[in-house]
């Protein structure tokens, strides 16, 4: 797969039925012979893009320290003295949960954020990581944390062989999808055991559109030339002349 591939099936992806609405560009990866039930088989990638069309919501759990900081650069920030409401208040946890894409926690109140929050936020794959940088000292700087986690993919690969991800709006310029899309695709391929050989098919699509493959639409694009160059090779077989029958 090649960026000329994803230009392809970004192309016929928008020719799709237009919506009222701008709507995403998503990517879909499917896998294959990727066994699950195997830890080591887990992917798990946090990958920032050059430009992702719509940024992610953040969200801080943090103490006095750093509370000024945090409500510069994230979009909403659950100071420590609020804990113990939201923890007798599992829908606005889940709230919190569906509004925002990463969660950043002061590390010296890390216990105190697994306990309120972390019956909601840990099934969902939400918990302050310390892979993505989202656990952080008490005098850290967010703001550059918040910049690069806005233009951040998470990859999570653990109970079903696929992924999906917005990587773009439909009017975002179809070179900068097609770097996302590449951008993604050579990180997972490298962390997969058998590299693309675990790639079963993978698709763009807008919102309400239809999926359209990249990789399955190249591999049987290649097919079709192979079987051409060799037909067009095969030597022409003479017919004997016909032999005219004694009067």
């Amino acid at each position: 797969m090649d960026k000329q591939d994803v230009l392809n099936a970004l192309a016929k992806a928008k020719e799709a039925k237009q919506r009222k609405f701008k709507q995403t560009v998503d990517l879909i990866i499917n896998f294959k012979d990727l066994d699950l039930k195997k830890p080591e088989n887990h992917v798990e990638l946090y990958i920032p893009l050059a430009n992702r069309g719509r940024p992610q919501r953040l969200a801080a759990f943090v103490g006095p320290e750093l509370k000024a900081n945090a409500k510069a650069a994230v979009d909403t920030v659950i100071d420590i003295d609020e804990f113990d409401r939201y923890s007798k208040d599992k829908k606005a946890v889940k709230r919190l949960a569906a509004e925002h894409e990463f969660f950043i926690a002061q590390a010296t109140i890390m216990t105190k954020v697994a306990s309120a929050f972390g019956r909601v936020l840990g099934p969902r794959g939400k918990m302050p990581n310390p892979k993505a940088g989202c656990v952080v000292p008490p005098n850290a700087n967010l703001t550059v944390l918040a910049e690069r986690l806005r233009k951040t993919v998470k990859i999570s690969v653990k109970k079903d062989p696929i992924f999906m991800t917005s990587i773009g709006a439909e009017d975002t310029d179809p070179s900068i999808i097609a770097e996302n899309v590449m951008t993604i695709y050579k990180n997972i391929i490298s962390h997969l055991p058998n590299e693309e050989q675990q790639i079963k098919s993978v698709y763009l699509k807008t919102t309400m559109g239809p999926a359209i493959p990249i990789v399955k639409a190249a591999a049987e694009e290649k097919k079709v030339k192979k079987a051409g160059k060799k037909k067009a090779e095969e030597p022409v077989e003479e017919k004997p002349a016909a032999v005219e029958a004694e009067a």
